[in-house]
């Protein structure tokens, strides 16, 4: 309803599969990557497609299939939500996958929207406070990310939370 409500039309390529509840995620499943590419193009083939969102990517093969797509289709937005762990705490993105995020996709994306736990991952920086979060997001910016927008839930700063954010134009 929402799309609509807009006049846009929501497509999607699934790129994990989740056996999951409000306790946590028991299973993930992963198609083979040339399926994957299959649903992307078949998308791109059938509408002109301006803006992807990007999800939990749960393996390196996945996140290099998928900025092959990108960098073939090349869709004017992208959107980077990096999903790496469940909020029950599940790792959602294999250890070899952590690399091929920040080189391929990172650089791709139009805006990276991460949460503290998920910056950390990507910058090796812990993030405790505000100038922690500002200095993982002058990471993210070293990395390649036009834009990051740092999502502060996981962040203890009183009784508000902060979301912070950062482009090329921000000092």
């Amino acid at each position: 309803k929402t799309f609509a409500a807009h006049g846009v039309h929501g497509l999607s390529a699934i790129a994990a599969l989740t056996a999951q509840n409000t306790r946590g995620v028991s299973a993930v499943n992963v198609p083979p990557v040339e399926f994957l590419r299959a649903q992307v193009d078949a998308c791109f083939d059938d509408f002109a497609i301006d803006a992807v969102k990007l999800g939990m990517l749960a393996n390196a093969a996945v996140i290099h299939a998928v900025a092959d797509a990108i960098e073939t289709h090349k869709p004017r937005h992208v959107v980077l939500d990096p999903v790496m762990v469940a909020t029950s705490g599940a790792k959602l993105l294999e250890d070899d996958a952590l690399d091929a995020l920040r080189t391929r996709l990172l650089p791709l994306a139009s805006i990276v929207t991460p949460n503290i736990p998920e910056a950390e991952l990507l910058t090796g920086i812990g993030v405790g406070d505000a100038g922690s979060a500002m200095r993982a997001m002058h990471a993210l910016r070293t990395m390649g990310a036009k834009s990051i927008l740092l999502k502060g839930g996981h962040l203890d700063e009183g009784d508000v939370v902060v979301d912070r954010y950062a482009d090329a134009d921000a000092n």
